[in-house]
């Protein structure tokens, strides 16, 4: 077919486009609706497509990308199943505010709703879960449909976009013309919070005598992290962060009380208990932080930070609401405040908790212990790895254990909660960090739930460093059976189900190791992080029964925390 003069053919306008967002990497997976798009992608020089072994291990790699690098990762994948696939990475990333863009094939518009074959309404399917998204009907809206998806997931509270693109639009031709800059009605971020607000909450902070620091992820997304160390230093601040928000300030500072919440420290929910003012940073006040939110910090006066107004007495009424972009606020504030506040007694009373009720674990009885290897983990990196945990038992741990001192080094799946985010996000992260370690946790369960993106890994020679932790259950749910379901452990037995992850590894091509001898757990770290320019894994089979404490029931209040296993002489 001829090419009409100075038009262009939308598999072009759709490269172009990327290439003006300076898109380096794709993720995804070639069908049938987008064979234009890899046709022309095979000529393509300024960016590398990593070709996945499952749509939902693309999505998950994009989303390592983006929490890695803080740029927008990036899917392409065809119609139908291909679209469909993707549904628990979008879900996932929206949970967690991660700017990805995934672009779905789609069948010729006239074909739309006609069940024509491999067809999925996958706008109407993603709705509930994106920021926003697009089905493209003309190709004179391609150009600037993209350059909206990249602009909307980038700006504000990030998050995930979808474009679909029905197959005659990608072969027809127009004149190419980029939007440089995006007005889309109704959507105008506020970045700048308002100035009597914050004064307001200078003047609050200032005169506390019992104030907290509740940080989250939003201040690693808007790049706050320095602004935080210095407000949290100038005023002698006890910082608590939030399971994403770990990173945000250095695990090893004097100030840092770790995570809080559910799994967090005993010091950190007394904390908040406590406080007489809750200074929440670009965090939602999720239900696993606040428990019964009826008890949640009855004392405090709160203020809330947060450049999304939708989360503003969403799950908690505050008292002082400041939308905007936190690093810009937090540097505001720190501006305002004159006097710091007197916190020396404050800090002797967290002392006090931290030695009232320390991290501990069992480590007499010659047994491999998850939270050893992540001490050591911590020590033998210094914090500097790229950290990418899967969910569950071992999540809590490494939150509990290891040192994030830098931010974007916390890589996991925490609003969503999905297994088998660990394998690919690693993957992902890999090709945006360069000057780190990125090191895969998972457990056994979860890390059987994309273990096809082994194939991956092998292919591309990623330098990720694979860890199982193998207690031969579903650890999490084990532990829920144990304390709240009459011991009845139904169906999360992997003892006899579970195969040789050496000889998987192995199958992959990759180096692979296994031991259950807490004296060789240094040894093979030390192996492992000496390999460059390929993956490893290790296998580390630990014991079964162990719990993660301290604990708060769903739907109790913080003040309620589980220290310890009711029956220490419960064994499986």
């Amino acid at each position: 077919m001829k090419t009409p003069e100075k038009l262009m053919a939308g598999a072009d306008i759709f490269f172009e486009c990327l290439r003006r967002e300076k898109v380096e990497y794709i993720f995804g997976y070639p069908g049938g609706a987008v064979l234009k798009l890899y046709e022309h992608l095979y000529d393509v020089d300024f960016l590398k497509h990593i070709l996945v072994r499952h749509e939902q291990g693309a999505v998950h790699a994009a989303e390592g990308y983006a929490k890695a690098s803080g740029k927008p990762g990036v899917v392409l994948v065809t119609s139908g199943p291909g679209a469909t696939n993707t549904v628990t990475g979008i879900a996932d990333a929206y949970m967690d505010s991660v700017p990805i863009v995934v672009f779905t094939g789609q069948v010729p518009s006239h074909l739309i709703g006609n069940d024509a074959f491999q067809e999925a309404d996958i706008i109407g399917i993603t709705r509930p879960i994106t920021k926003h998204n697009f089905l493209v009907r003309d190709i004179k809206e391609l150009a600037s449909t993209i350059r909206k998806a990249f602009y909307i997931a980038c700006t504000g509270r990030p998050g995930p976009v979808v474009v679909d693109l029905p197959k005659d639009v990608i072969n027809s031709y127009c004149e190419f013309v980029y939007p440089e800059d995006v007005e889309i009605r109704g959507y105008k971020p506020n970045y700048k919070g308002h100035v009597n607000q914050i004064k307001k909450a200078a003047e609050v902070i200032a005169a506390a005598k019992k104030p907290l620091l509740y940080v989250g992820g939003g201040v690693i997304m808007s790049g706050g992290f320095r602004e935080l160390s210095l407000f949290a230093h100038e005023n002698k601040l006890p910082v608590t962060m939030t399971l994403q928000g770990l990173g945000a300030f250095p695990g090893t500072d004097e100030l840092s009380l770790g995570m809080l919440g559910m799994h967090g420290t005993y010091w950190a929910n007394q904390a908040v208990n406590n406080c007489d003012v809750l200074v929440s940073l670009g965090a939602r006040f999720d239900d696993r932080v606040t428990g019964k939110v009826e008890t949640f910090a009855t004392n405090a006066y709160k203020i809330h930070v947060d450049i999304d107004p939708t989360c503003i007495d969403k799950n908690v009424v505050v008292d002082l609401p400041i939308v905007g972009d936190v690093k810009h606020i937090l540097a505001e504030m720190a501006s305002e405040i004159s006097k710091s506040p007197d916190t020396g007694e404050w800090w002797a009373q967290i002392n006090s908790w931290k030695d009232e009720c320390p991290l501990v674990y069992e480590d007499k009885d010659g047994r491999l212990r998850t939270e050893y290897i992540i001490e050591k983990l911590s020590e033998k990196t210094k914090g500097e790895a790229v950290i990418v945990t899967d969910v569950g038992q071992h999540q809590m741990w490494t939150a509990q254990y290891f040192k994030y001192n830098y931010p974007r080094t916390n890589l996991t799946s925490g609003g969503l909660g999905t297994m088998g985010f660990s394998v690919p996000a690693a993957i992902g992260a890999s090709f945006a960090v360069k000057d780190k370690q990125i090191i895969s946790i998972s457990g056994d369960g979860g890390f059987q739930m994309n273990i096809q993106e082994l194939i991956t890994a092998s292919a591309y020679s990623v330098p990720v460093i694979f860890i199982i932790i193998n207690n031969s259950f579903l650890g999490m749910v084990r532990q829920w059976q144990e304390l709240f379901h009459a011991e009845k452990f139904s169906f999360t037995d992997l003892s006899k189900s579970n195969p040789d992850f050496v000889k998987v590894g192995e199958a992959f091509g990759i180096e692979s190791y296994s031991t259950d001898n807490p004296k060789e757990v240094e040894s093979l770290l030390d192996k492992a992080l000496a390999v460059k320019n390929k993956p490893v894994l290790l296998e580390f089979k630990v014991v079964k029964e162990d719990m993660v404490f301290p604990m708060v029931p769903s739907g109790g209040s913080i003040s309620e925390m589980m220290v310890k296993r009711l029956n220490p002489k419960r064994m499986t």
